[in-house]
């Protein structure tokens, strides 16, 4: 019993301090916290269905334990507070341009992004500009694996970028420095 309390402290502490690195937006830990906790329930669940056989392994014990809920609520609370820039394969340097142009840390330096949006290409080679700009103003542009054809961005202290992808690392999810 104390080793499971002791992983779960771990766990709840890393997922703590990945939110902390990310983005100093107050609501994002709770956001998270609640959905460690189970509390918030998808659509199937609200209407009564039975999920029976989802997420168990072959004795029928449940393997769920949040994370996955976790890694959405996170991303979606940085989409609340205006810190996710998220993008679509197809997108090129001008959405990127215009989403990162919203970004708070962006906002509060004052950057002017138009020149990733005259970037030609696609989002990595977009994203290779975004970082120039970035870099002086020691922030670097991390990605957050959510599907293929998503990208959700966030910009970050450069010197917190090793942190942030080897925690979502242990806590089983990708997170990587752009380009």
């Amino acid at each position: 019993m104390w080793a499971g309390t002791l992983g779960a402290v771990t766990d709840y502490t890393a997922w703590e301090r990945l939110c902390t690195l990310i983005d100093d937006d107050p609501e994002i830990w709770p956001s998270v916290q609640q959905a460690l906790e189970g509390e918030s329930l998808d659509e199937d669940e609200d209407m009564g269905k039975d999920q029976s056989g989802e997420d168990r392994d072959e004795s029928g014990v449940e393997e769920d334990d949040g994370a996955d809920e976790a890694w959405g609520a996170l991303i979606d609370a940085l989409d609340d507070c205006g810190a996710l820039a998220y993008l679509h394969a197809e997108d090129t340097g001008m959405e990127l341009a215009d989403a990162l142009a919203g970004v708070p840390r962006i906002v509060r330096l004052g950057l002017d992004t138009d020149e990733v949006g005259d970037v030609d290409g696609d989002v990595p080679t977009a994203a290779a500009a975004a970082d120039a700009l970035l870099a002086p103003a020691g922030l670097a542009l991390v990605f957050l694996e959510e599907d293929s054809d998503a990208h959700p961005l966030v910009v970050v202290p450069r010197e917190s970028v090793t942190e942030i992808v080897d925690t979502a690392a242990a806590l089983g999810f990708v997170a990587r420095q752009l380009p």
